[in-house]
């Protein structure tokens, strides 16, 4: 009692406490966040109780020295000026300075216990509304951290509600174990020897500190809801509903005069959007779609300034401030927490803008190869300059593939469990579902190395025959003679054969032939003759020139094979077409009759098969001519 007077501030008082209940034993400890296992939580129980024995143990030590120096001072104020009181009191100061010098080094330890403990120790908040007052962190008898704290917020706000509140009256009480803050006959708050080390002050100088804040925290609230501050504020909310109203109606105003501009500038701000032959936009469309946008954009700025001005009312009173903070907040957090994020995303967005430079260039120089390639300009043995355009694709391809690899732990997200399964699943769909394209991709890769045709050339892929319009990796498209298109998987033409005409007709000459057969009584030196005569009108080459060959020699006929050379592998159709009338004008004009194959006529002395512009003009239909044995005509 006599230490604890020097402790208080200037012009306090030191007030015996009234008579009260004594609290329980008190048990301070230091309440540990939880642990996020049961093995972990176990251990951290265990730790938690040596952790309140060895401070009970502390305290019990503190108790026993100040009981100890209570009683060595009352018993010095006893003793008297004898030559036995002074060899007693020499005792009593000896022990006392022993007692001291053992108090401060209690002090000392639990001050760096506590220290020790503070890493993993939780405070609980004193609020009673939005500003924190203090933290609590250790227990006082039965009462948790956080019942202490509850207790206090309470209390707090019961004493706001007095209508005669005076500063003066809360004081500060101290006792053995602790320091208690009182209002007239009701304890705010009791601060004990832990508390105090908590913070490394003493207990009256956190007392005083509690107290000080208390007594800031009641007053600034009694301001706040004082009917003056309350008339301010409601004058503060219609004077900026007043503005919000101003504004919403000059917002309205402008976006008014916006659409009257936009529909005087009809006929030259907006004359449609073409994508090649189709108007997707005409002159009226495309204004009434930035008609809707603006009417749109006008509304949205509306409920924006709406929705802003709202945290600003709510701010103007103190009960709703925390709805403002949280309306400004589902605006601001969002934000805050995108430009952050960017913000840390930029080193990894510099590396992919980085990556994806070198790779352009990279790719920059192999088209440049490809080119050279492709002219002519650059020869490498083996390679075609044909493969030069589908090789650059597959490098191509194969180039942007490696640098997503490379890519890929860059990218916003790709560590997250999610990213990665829906990869995974794509990737899954992606192999089961396309097995049948990935056969006609492998199969184009494999015909493009093969040569077996290009574009322009004429072949016959199975049973279809025509000039080839498109080759990808999966399919083949042909067009007939008779303009048919036709589409064939890669795979199918891999599985089938293919017939190109077109390979060597540009050097060697493509080979035609057809075939006709004549009777025995032409002789054969004659259909040679005629044959390629035919063949020679028709325009066809004459170097290599044409040759007959003399296939069979059957029952009734003769087959001949007309062959010859042509360099234009995609004119078969009409070349043929030539070649077969040629051969009937020479076989009719040197009076051949083409009777086969499968030719029957039984003459009645009716007129030829020549045409009669290929007969002379005296000619005459043969009669039937019936003869007797002897050789006379009948009679």
């Amino acid at each position: 009692m006599i230490w604890a007077s020097a402790l208080l501030p200037a012009g306090a008082q030191v007030i015996p406490p009234p008579m009260k209940q004594a609290p329980a034993e008190p048990s301070p400890s230091v309440v540990i966040s939880p642990a996020p296992s049961r093995a972990q939580d176990s251990a951290r129980s265990e730790d938690l109780i040596t952790d309140t024995q060895v401070l009970r143990r502390i305290d019990s030590m503190r108790r026993a020295n100040t009981s100890r120096l209570q009683e060595i001072q009352t018993e010095l104020l006893t003793l008297k000026s004898t030559a036995t009181d002074k060899r007693r009191e020499r005792e009593l100061v000896t022990e006392l300075g022993a007692l001291r010098r053992s108090d401060s080094l209690r002090k000392a330890r639990s001050r760096r216990y506590i220290d020790s403990l503070k890493v993993n120790a939780k405070g609980f908040p004193v609020a009673p509304h939005t500003d924190t007052l203090f933290y609590v962190y250790t227990k006082l008898g039965p009462f948790s951290p956080q019942e202490r704290a509850q207790l206090t917020e309470e209390k707090i706000k019961r004493l706001e509600k007095a209508v005669f509140f005076s500063p003066d009256s809360l004081r500060i009480y101290p006792s053995e174990q602790s320091t208690d803050l009182m209002y007239g006959e009701q304890v705010l708050q009791s601060i004990s020897e832990n508390d105090a080390l908590w913070h490394n002050v003493s207990r009256d100088s956190l007392a005083r500190q509690h107290r000080q804040r208390i007594i800031e925290a009641v007053q600034a609230y009694k301001q706040q809801n004082s009917l003056l501050n309350i008339a301010k504020e409601i004058g503060l909310t219609l004077l900026v509903l007043i503005v919000l109203y101003f504004t919403v109606r000059y917002i309205i105003k402008f976006f008014s005069w916006v659409r009257l501009q936009l529909v005087a500038k009809e006929g030259t701000w907006f004359k449609g959007i073409k994508f090649g032959n189709y108007e997707f936009f005409n002159e009226q469309r495309q204004l009434s779609a930035v008609l809707l946008l603006v009417t749109v954009l006008k509304w949205v700025v509306v409920l924006l300034a709406i929705y802003l001005v709202l945290p600003v009312v709510f701010s103007i009173f103190p009960g709703t401030q925390s709805i403002a903070d949280t309306l400004l907040g589902y605006v601001f957090n969002p934000l805050r927490r995108i430009a952050l994020a960017f913000w840390n995303y930029l080193p990894n967005l510099f590396t992919i803008v980085v990556i994806v430079t070198v790779f352009r260039y990279v790719l920059k120089a192999v088209y440049s190869i490809k080119e050279e390639i492709r002219a002519g300009n650059l020869t490498i043995e083996g390679f075609y300059p044909d493969w030069a355009n589908p090789t650059y694709q597959i490098v191509r391809v194969l180039v942007w593939a490696f640098a997503l690899i490379v890519i890929f732990p860059y990218l916003p997200g790709s560590d997250s469990p999610v990213f990665q399964g829906v990869s995974v699943f794509l990737g899954f769909l992606f192999t089961f579902g396309s097995a049948g394209s990935l056969s006609n991709i492998v199969a184009g890769l494999v015909l493009t190395y093969m040569r077996a045709y290009k574009l322009g050339d004429r072949v016959r892929i199975g049973d279809v025959t025509g000039d080839i319009v498109e080759k990808t990796l999966l399919v083949t498209r042909i067009r007939t003679v008779k303009n048919e298109e036709i589409t064939i998987p890669n795979s199918s033409v891999m599985s089938s054969y293919t017939t190109n005409y077109s390979t060597v007709a540009p050097t060697l000459g493509l080979i035609m032939h057809t075939g006709v057969t004549i009777g025995y009584d032409v002789p054969w030196p004659q259909v040679h003759q005629l044959l390629l005569a035919a063949a020679v009108d028709a325009e066809v080459l004459t170097e290599p020139a044409p040759f007959v060959l003399q296939t069979s020699l059957d029952d009734w006929y003769v087959a001949y094979e007309l062959n010859f050379y042509t360099h234009a592998a995609n004119q078969q159709a009409r070349i043929y077409s030539r070649i077969h009338q040629n051969i009937q004008d020479r076989f009719n004009e040197a009076g051949v009759e083409i009777m086969s194959p499968h030719y029957r006529a039984v003459r009645d002395g009716s007129q030829t098969t020549i045409p009669a512009s290929y007969l002379p003009p005296d000619y005459e239909a043969p009669k039937f001519r019936v003869e007797n044995s002897d050789g006379q005509p009948p009679q």
